[in-house]
């Protein structure tokens, strides 16, 4: 397809915007690649070294409503809120979509560390736009999670 005023291929000239989903086509389930389970395993232990590398300083987070840039301030958001609970993630689901798009679904089990025996289980959403395969590099990553009893583990 092309644009009528300048003559180009819109299909491959043009930057998707990750807000319009149409322009990632279809997804397709894929197997886990190492590089996910490295960043969970990171989020889960807060040792960031290996499963971090795919974040760089222009990474942008946004968790529920929340707006993270960068790689250091995005360990320190995850030390701040999963520095109180004994918590580990499920990767359930994961799919590969057009334009570096990878999408997610998970399981998080998690419980206070000053009360081990409530524990919660939240379902989770992370959408991750990579600005390139290998190795991965995430230029935004879009994490939904909840509903959970938040009174039970915050």
């Amino acid at each position: 397809m092309t644009d009528t005023e300048t003559g180009a291929d819109t299909d491959t000239d043009a930057q998707a915007d990750p807000r319009d989903v149409t322009a990632t086509g279809t997804a397709h389930a894929t197997p886990v690649p190492h590089w996910v389970l490295k960043f969970m395993d990171a989020i889960d232990t807060l040792e960031f070294e290996e499963g971090f590398a795919p974040l760089t300083e222009d990474t942008d987070m946004f968790f529920g409503t929340e707006h993270v840039r960068g790689v250091e301030a995005i360990k320190a958001f995850f030390v701040r809120i999963d520095e109180p609970l004994n918590i580990t993630h499920e990767v359930l689901e994961y799919w590969t979509a057009g334009d570096g798009v990878r999408l997610l679904r998970g399981e998080a089990t998690m419980a206070k560390k000053t009360a081990p025996d409530t524990v919660v289980r939240a379902p989770f959403t992370h959408i991750f736009y990579l600005d390139q395969e290998a190795p991965a590099r995430i230029r935004t990553l879009r994490i939904t999670a909840g509903p959970l009893q938040t009174d039970a583990v915050m």
